[in-house]
């Protein structure tokens, strides 16, 4: 169980073994309806995937989006996982081979790291971790990346425009998490570790830089008060 802030941290906060141990029921509490949002984006990515082709998970952390779409079995994927932390993979790597899925996990950057042409590229509260003067670059990155009709679904954290709604929105979420259970202690510290950590943008802002890269359509899937995910299409 998550007891990663129970106590102070002694350094800046990174998806190291002690937080890759808890991670799941860390983002489970920590982000609304991840449950529901990991299998809305494995639906539309499946209904958008060609047999046989690629879908890339970024930020695939301990292997759950990749999981949740093997676990349909609707199509034959070539899939494809990336993220920085090893111990992250480590985790993904021991759920995947105990429900005898396969997927290639990368160890490396998204910014640096070289993709594989997809049909469908899959983000889920990841660019939020991007310094904003490279993620434009990362997104134009995915969006070279994908195939011709290929499409780009991701989930962030993301703020409001409107001062006191956004004030309201972060109460109301902050609120949410003691009903899961965390003290505001720890609410308080993981805000603290945070900060200028996680760098949210707003729905609109998230649009535009979409609508630099090349994307042509851009759709909001689901939205909970300051999470959203999107889904994005290359013509």
């Amino acid at each position: 169980m998550d007891k990663v802030f129970k106590v102070p941290l002694e350094k800046q906060f990174e998806f190291d073994e002690k937080v890759a141990g808890v991670f799941d029921d860390m983002i489970s509490r920590s982000v609304p309806f991840y449950k529901e949002v990991l299998e809305l984006s494995a639906d539309f990515a499946l209904s958008f995937a060609k047999e046989n082709g690629v879908v890339l998970d970024l930020g695939t952390s301990t292997g759950a989006m990749l999981l949740e779409l093997a676990s349909k079995g609707q199509k034959k994927l070539k899939m494809y996982g990336i993220d920085n932390s090893k111990s992250m993979l480590e985790y993904a790597k021991k759920k995947l081979e105990a429900y005898g899925m396969e997927a290639k996990l990368i160890c490396g950057d998204i910014v640096s790291e070289e993709f594989p042409k997809s049909d469908v590229i899959i983000s889920n509260y990841t660019l939020q971790f991007i310094r904003p003067m490279q993620r434009e670059k990362l997104v134009q990155k995915i969006y070279n990346s994908l195939n011709n009709k290929g499409v780009f679904i991701f989930s962030e954290k993301v703020i409001s425009e409107n001062k006191t709604l956004d004030y309201k929105m972060i109460s109301y979420y902050l609120e949410s998490k003691k009903k899961q259970g965390y003290s505001e202690f720890e609410i308080t510290k993981k805000r603290e570790a945070l900060e200028n950590v996680l760098i949210p943008y707003t729905e609109q802002e998230n649009r535009k830089m979409l609508e630099n890269c090349g994307f042509y359509h851009i759709e909001t899937l689901f939205r909970w008060v300051n999470f959203a995910t999107f889904i994005a299409f290359k013509e």
